[in-house]
């Protein structure tokens, strides 16, 4: 799964290098197999983001993609419409993706995190539970972000608030500490292996798309 993300993310035209970090020999056994480029980081880091940002801290760059391990369907193209925003926004440090909600069974599940924005696209707050509780549009986030690395390597020094605790997900230590997050919505859906149900969904597609293509 980790070579397909891989080489979902090379292809996007808005990358320069992708790093793959982990703190797990299984996969890091895997990266060197197919030949990616890998950092072994330490196994304290309390998410993905804080993973990212021991990393980061030894790389020049100005924005800093952070792609999930588990989306192995991403469409590259995505990429390069989280980055547009730092194009036009100068003050901006983090940006994500969403996506329309169609299935009510992706809005029930508490491994889809959903997402609600302001009038300006910018998050209000992510949760596993339906949100809005009633009234659609409903909008899944997707597991993509991107970041200034400035703000990343911030990020670590950041307190863990009860929201992040609650719902386990680190994007919402940012608005707890006061950051924004711009949110752009993409037609392109993807789906994260959370379960072994997803795991087969992702399986079937992919040999779906070997075989006709």
């Amino acid at each position: 799964m980790i070579e397909h993300v891989y080489r979902r993310v090379a292809d996007s035209k808005a990358v320069e290098r992708v790093i793959i970090a982990t703190d797990d020999a299984r996969i890091a056994t895997a990266v060197r197999a197919f030949g990616g480029e890998l950092r072994l980081t330490r196994a304290d880091h309390p998410s993905g983001t804080d993973r990212l940002a021991e990393v980061v801290a030894n790389e020049a760059c100005d924005l800093v993609v952070n792609v999930q391990g588990d989306e192995p369907l991403l469409d590259p193209r995505v990429i390069a419409q989280a980055i547009a925003p730092f194009l036009h926004d100068s003050a901006l440090v983090a940006a994500t993706l969403k996506t329309l909600i169609h299935d009510p069974r992706d809005l029930a599940s508490p491994h889809i995190v959903k997402v609600v924005t302001d009038h300006e696209g910018f998050a209000l707050y992510f949760s596993r539970a339906p949100i809005p509780a009633h009234t659609g549009p409903h909008y899944k986030h997707l597991g993509l972000y991107v970041y200034t690395r400035a703000f990343l390597l911030r990020f670590p020094t950041l307190p863990i608030g009860p929201l992040e605790q609650a719902e386990r997900l680190e994007q919402l230590r940012i608005l707890e500490n006061g950051y924004r997050i711009k949110v752009v919505e993409t037609p392109y859906d993807s789906i994260s292996v959370d379960t072994p149900e997803d795991l087969a969904r992702v399986e079937a597609l992919l040999a779906s798309s070997t075989q006709t293509g």
